[in-house]
């Protein structure tokens, strides 16, 4: 009797697991629920502009060159590549059996048809004067040449040249960044704009687009004919945009979020207690500083630009608004660039109460004081940090004779906004390093570049920029021109630099490959989940 109860038992049992083997998958969906500060303004890689458009662009689409887990580049779209001994020609040998997401070889061709597509005026790139190294590519973009006449072809399907007007030493590591991806030309010609749309969108990256719900999230899911797609261990990745940091954190706490990039930093200290190791915070390669409209009266005197970034106390921001997650900074480009040292604002020495006497006594040479004041515009995108700043130089300034009245929008309309020189007279920016080289800080203060939301135009600055070009072949010189170009720069007040970054952010301890590093770099394919 016993015998044949432990037969039925088994055999039901049995039953049992053979119908659940029958509903259950043969192995769980790994979803990596991403937080984001904000919601893209575009999924085009040649018309994004933010680092939150830079880490969907990582993830959908693969330049010639890439950037790992650590930050450090590896080959891309392009397995190997030489340079000539004058440094001027690059020669990539396309990666065998890369192929796009519809299944299409992605050729050298790829990268003509994108970087001519870039350089086009009728794209109104940004980042066009990116490419400016290359030869022909500022003519074309300025409307002086041809695509014909950019330093750049496909010798075959497989072989790509790219010619350069002079050495230049970080063009690899610029490489890596977004507007240098290719986009699939049979795509964008079918669906013209809608290209972008879920369904519609042909990428050659690790993920593909498969759902877009702005305000709410971004879906991608694992491109199974990237060609290291076994290696690839999420299978869905959603970009939850939240512009309220402290509502993340609440979503973060509450398992909705794995991580989020951009924490509240008055509740730092808090946060910390908390999450303890959770919480990442240590120094990357960014400038938190406000844009001047330097072409407006009363804004394009240099004197009155000085006088008001003189008066603002760094060290107050750094410490009582940013919990020292953020350092003072008195430059555009950052400490932390080897064999660079940068130029600082002539009162960078002074103290604070040396500096606000000196402020005062120009504002009043210019005719503003208490009785008077001066009206003053500060323009953020939604963030409490954003607007703690904002706030605090509105107290800071108050004393002197400056009315500060707060015009906050979300991120998408005021870098909108800027974008399209839209009017304002002071609005918070930040520059986030596109490689470990100072002339992606100081390249967005030149005439041509789309990113120059102060419109600074300045002859000398433009000269030393080009001589700085000019001597790519001798570093030292190079890095010297650079520092004398920052310090027209810094002297003429082109924009008023407030902080330097660190950056900070919470992940989960389920997740692992998310690591710490200078760029703040973090491409999903190199991400696990338990």
């Amino acid at each position: 009797m016993l015998k044949n109860m432990l037969k039925a038992t088994v055999f039901a049992t049995t039953l049992a697991l053979s119908a659940g083997a029958l509903s259950v998958p043969a192995f769980a969906e790994v979803v990596y629920n991403r937080g984001a500060a904000a919601d893209p303004e575009s999924l085009d890689p040649h018309k994004t502009s933010t680092t939150y458009e830079a880490n969907l662009m990582r993830d959908l689409f693969q330049g010639l060159v890439m950037q790992d887990a650590k930050a450090e580049l590896i080959p891309g779209a392009a397995e190997s590549w030489t340079v000539s001994d004058d440094g001027k020609t690059y020669t990539f040998k396309m990666r065998a059996g890369a192929t796009w997401s519809d299944g299409s070889p992605v050729t050298a061709e790829d990268f003509v048809y994108s970087w001519h597509r870039l350089q086009d005026p009728a794209t109104a790139a940004e980042y066009a004067s990116m490419l400016y190294p290359v030869v022909g590519a500022e003519e074309f973009n300025t409307g002086k040449g041809k695509a014909e006449g950019m330093g750049i072809k496909a010798v075959d399907a497989n072989t790509l040249e790219v010619t350069l007007k002079n050495p230049t030493p970080y063009f690899l590591e610029m490489l890596s960044h977004q507007a240098t991806y290719p986009v699939n030309k049979a795509n964008v010609e079918k669906f013209g704009a809608d290209w972008l749309k879920p369904g519609n969108m042909v990428s050659n990256g690790a993920y593909t687009l498969s759902e877009f719900v702005p305000n709410d999230h971004i879906t991608l899911v694992k491109n199974p004919k990237f060609y290291d797609a076994a290696n690839v261990k999420i299978d869905k990745v959603n970009y939850i945009p939240n512009e309220d940091r402290s509502a993340a954190m609440k979503r973060y706490e509450a398992g909705e979020l794995d991580s989020y990039e951009d924490i509240p930093t008055e509740q730092l200290a808090d946060l910390k207690a908390k999450f303890g190791n959770e919480i990442h915070v240590a120094p990357y390669l960014g400038t938190y500083y406000y844009a001047v409209k330097t072409d407006k009266a009363p804004w394009d005197n240099v004197k009155l630009r000085n006088a008001i970034s003189e008066a603002i106390d760094r060290d107050f921001l750094a410490e009582k608004v940013w919990g020292n997650s953020m350092s003072p900074g008195y430059s555009m480009v950052p400490p932390g660039i080897e064999g660079y040292k940068s130029s600082m604002a002539a009162f960078a020495e002074k103290s604070q109460i040396d500096r606000e006497d000196e402020a005062r006594k120009v504002l009043e040479e210019l005719g503003y004081t208490p009785e008077k004041p001066l009206k003053m515009e500060i323009r953020y995108n939604t963030s409490e940090n954003h607007k703690n700043t904002a706030v605090a130089i509105q107290e800071q300034l108050k004393p002197l004779g400056v009315e500060v009245t707060l015009v906050n929008t979300d991120t998408k309309t005021h870098y909108g906004h800027l974008e399209q020189k839209g009017d304002y007279d002071v609005a918070r920016a930040a520059w986030i390093a596109d490689y470990k080289d100072p002339e992606t800080f100081l390249g967005i203060s030149r005439k041509a570049s789309g990113n120059n939301y102060s419109l600074f135009n300045n002859a000398d600055y433009e000269k030393l920029m080009d001589e700085a070009a000019a001597a790519g072949g001798d570093p030292a010189k190079r890095m010297e021109l650079l520092s004398q170009a920052e310090k027209v720069l810094v002297d003429n007040v082109g924009n008023i630099p407030l902080l330097y970054y660190n950056f900070k952010y919470v992940v989960s301890p389920k997740l692992a490959g998310y690591e710490d590093n200078v760029m703040d770099v973090h491409p999903t394919r190199f991400i696990s989940k338990q």
